[in-house]
């Protein structure tokens, strides 16, 4: 008689029943979980599991010496959440960072807010009062759980220590799986002392939250609903892919460029979708929106059939929705999130499941079927759209142009470095004139569009990826808000690029406020026009650290910035009229965009002028 192996033994975690405190089970889970950098900031009420990452790092040091799991620490703990975020977006894994009570928790908020509203998976183990000072008004607490509630994907609040390794290890879960997003969990620090044994396994029974998940992960296109695809499809002249961040959330971008290929389909991209598809592919249209690529808009404005891939038709793409694609005969679209479905614009067709899945079998089911059509024609109109309309700029001006700036890096780049930015005009510089021939390239902030983030994202991208380029595009008002990160920079020695594109203000809302407000600089054309930021980065450690005020130099002084091996720090002074087109202002059309001096407009300026309510 053969013997059945007892499987439950072979899978039994090596440290199952071993004494450990709530600290040690909360750094053993982040080990299973394949954690392997954490960013955080202490305090009191998270010493002890600082203490067990301390500890287990001591323990467990790898052949080189170095620590398994090392601990980031910023220069406050916002920094900490964009470095979490920005390994999270470079990497695609879960990014963690740490904080204690209080004001830890509440200097948290924004980068935890920020990660919701771009999908990205974050956990953050936040330090609490203990149990008993809860709602006392006890030194350093906050009411986490009512704070975080509102902006993370779900908070947990450990109140039983026996429940803590579930609580943890459940929190990853629920950061990866389904619409990926922030995951906090509040451990007071008596359930961190506390000593239980160490399961090695299991999970919180979130059984709704997973009967949901798998409705959509099981969710496979049906026959019927790919034949009515291929229908409008077949009906289709000029069918165009509209690619939002969901295609990068979920992995899909091989499947979403191989269904394009295979059928000769164009692709335009959100702010957010940037390297799903090759930016150097003859059938890419770059960005759409607000500050989309004329050629891309007026793409959208021709168009017969819309497919909308992860996308959510917000107001930065389609601010007058009634408008939008108001020639396509079809809308169809694909997201993991029902509630996203026909939200803001009518849809004729919409499947909601696993995008590589799903577009797969779409692509499949066309092969098995033959499915074949020329659009020839509509190629050769985008190519006539992409060379009439591109991108431009007064290249014989004194003054040095940003984007000439990024041209030059670009030249260097060759669409292969990963770009992070902070929120303003430079963001939207270097979202028009960067290439990006692969997904997880471009990191920015965008739906919630934080100021500050670009730096502390590029440290965490470089901790990610230690082995790609990484460059910060940031601006003079952005960089101010986390310039502290300058010396988290040095200290790890990141070979983290900063380039401050210096215009001497917030020059984003400058140019608002010279279109609809009269010209009227009401606190954006500020005063603080003493920072030295090259001494600033000096003070910090930086041994490239320089002033680039002469367009002639410009080519020079790049190379050298781009060639130096460490952290290197490059203030430009740019012309400060520079201003950000095309542009389709707050509840217009694409046919009334704006495109500037440079860049051709085939449509009539719009008569209609939006108010200072709508600005933003």
């Amino acid at each position: 008689m053969n013997e059945q192996p007892n499987t439950a033994a072979i899978n039994e975690h090596p440290l199952a029943g071993q004494l450990m405190t709530g600290a040690d089970t909360v750094i053993q889970v982040l080990v299973d979980e394949g954690v392997e950098t954490v960013f955080g900031y202490s305090g009191g009420a998270i010493l002890p599991i600082y203490d067990a990452v301390f500890r287990y790092n001591e323990k467990h040091k790898k052949a080189d010496g170095s620590s398994p799991i090392p601990l980031i620490v910023p220069a406050n703990e916002q920094g900490a959440g964009f470095m979490a975020a920005g390994y999270a977006r470079a990497s695609g894994k879960v990014g963690v960072f740490m904080v204690t009570s209080g004001p830890g928790a509440t200097n948290s908020v924004t980068p935890v807010r920020d990660s919701m509203a771009d999908s990205v998976p974050l956990v953050l183990i936040c330090g609490q009062v203990p149990m008993a000072a809860i709602g006392t008004d006890a030194f350093q607490e906050a009411p986490v759980s009512a704070i975080m509630g509102a902006v993370a994907k779900h908070v947990f609040l450990v109140t039983d220590p026996e429940q803590l390794e579930k609580t943890v290890r459940t929190a990853f879960e629920l950061a990866r799986t389904g619409r990926p997003g922030p995951v906090v969990v509040d451990i007071p620090k008596d359930v961190q002392v506390w000593e239980g044994a160490f399961a090695g396994q299991g999970t919180l029974p979130l059984h709704g939250y997973r009967r949901r998940l798998a409705a959509v992960t099981g969710n496979r296109l049906a026959d019927d609903a790919c034949e009515r695809f291929y229908t409008m499809l077949s009906e289709s002249e000029r069918p165009l892919i509209y690619a939002g961040g969901g295609v990068i959330n979920a992995n899909a971008t091989k499947a979403l460029r191989q269904l394009a290929k295979e059928y000769g389909i164009p692709i335009t991209t959100t702010l957010m979708a940037l390297g799903a598809s090759d930016t150097r592919n003859p059938l890419a249209l770059h960005m759409l929106g607000m500050h989309g690529i004329a050629s891309a808009n007026y793409a959208v404005e021709d168009c017969d059939f819309v497919i909308a891939v992860g996308a959510r038709f917000d107001d930065r793409v389609a601010a007058d929705p009634p408008k939008f694609a108001p020639n396509a005969k079809y809308i169809a679209q694909f997201d993991i999130d029902f509630a996203e479905i026909g939200k803001v614009k009518r849809v004729d067709w919409h499947h909601v499941g696993i995008l590589e899945t799903d577009l797969t079998d779409m692509l499949e089911y066309g092969r098995r079927i033959g499915f074949k059509k020329s659009f020839a024609t509509w190629h050769e109109e985008i190519a006539v759209l992409k060379k009439e309309y591109g991108l431009n700029y007064d290249r014989d001006s004194p003054l040095i142009q940003p984007y000439a700036v990024i041209e030059e890096i670009n030249k260097h780049t060759k669409g292969e470095a990963i770009i992070t930015t902070g929120v303003g005009q430079h963001q939207m510089w270097a979202a028009q004139y960067f290439d990006f021939r692969e997904p997880r390239l471009w990191l920015t902030s965008g739906s919630m569009g934080t100021m500050g983030f670009g730096l502390p994202a590029a440290i965490g991208a470089q901790f990610a990826k230690p082995d790609r380029m990484v460059i910060d595009i940031d601006g003079d008002g952005s960089i101010r808000m986390n310039i502290g990160e300058l010396e988290t920079v040095t200290t790890y020695n990141q070979p983290v690029k900063i380039i401050v594109l210096n215009n001497f203000g917030d020059g984003m809302v400058r140019q608002w406020q010279k279109l609809y407000f009269d010209g009227r600089m009401s606190g954006s054309d500020k005063s603080l026009h003493n920072k030295d930021f090259v001494k600033a980065a000096e003070a910090d450690g930086f041994k490239f650290a320089k002033r680039l005020d002469r367009r002639e130099d410009l080519p020079a002084v790049i190379r050298e910035f781009m060639d130096f091996a460490g952290p290197a720090f490059l203030e430009v002074i740019i012309d400060r009229d520079a201003g950000v087109y095309p542009m389709v202002g707050p509840g217009q059309s694409y046919a009334n965009m704006i495109t500037g001096e440079h860049i051709k407009n085939r449509s009539k300026p719009s008569d209609e002028t939006p108010g200072p309510s709508e600005m933003f």
